[in-house]
C-alpha cells in the first residue's frame, strides 16, 4: 500500500516521517545529514511505495518567508525534477517546540531531550499528522 512521506528540512539534518499502509498513522523514519537526503529517498522509493511527499514550509508569525524559505523552495524543485511526485507544503511553525515538548510529556530524560536529530524526526512526524488531519486522510 502506497504512503506518504514527509520531511522537515534543515541544513545541517532532515527529519524524516512516514505513514502506515492505511495512511492513518504518522511515525518518526529517520533524521538524515541533509547532504545525505537524496541518496537516502532514492533508496527508501526503491523499497517503498511512496504516493506523496509533504514539505514543511518555513514561515514567520505574520506568515511572510524566513532565510530558510529559499533552501526549502529550492529543495521542492529539486524533489519534483528528482522523483515526480506531488509535493505538498504545510506550515512547520512552531512544530520544533511542539516536538521538544511532545518529547517532555513522553518522559525522556533531560539529556535525550537535547538529541536534535529525534526533535527533527519528530517535527517531521508533526508535519505529516497536520497535513493528515487537514486532508482527512
Amino acid at each position: 500500500m502506497p504512503k506518504l512521506l514527509a520531511l522537515d528540512y534543515g541544513l545541517k539534518r532532515t527529519g524524516i516521517a512516514v505513514t502506515d499502509d492505511s495512511k492513518i498513522i504518522a511515525s518518526g523514519l529517520t533524521t538524515v545529514d541533509t547532504k545525505d537526503l537524496f541518496s537516502f529517498l532514492v533508496s527508501y522509493f526503491k523499497a517503498n511505495d511512496v504516493t506523496d511527499i509533504i514539505l514543511g514550509e518555513p514561515k514567520r508569525l505574520d506568515r511572510t518567508a524566513t532565510d530558510s524559505s529559499e533552501g526549502v523552495a529550492a529543495l521542492r524543485k529539486k524533489l519534483t525534477e528528482t522523483f515526480g511526485k506531488p509535493i505538498h507544503m504545510v506550515d512547520e511553525r512552531f512544530t520544533s517546540k511542539m516536538a521538544f515538548q511532545t518529547m517532555i510529556d513522553s518522559g525522556l530524560k533531560k539529556k535525550q531531550r537535547k538529541n536534535k536529530a529525534l526533535v527533527d524526526e519528530i517535527s517531521a512526524t508533526i508535519i505529516l499528522q497536520s497535513f493528515m488531519n487537514s486532508r482527512r486522510f
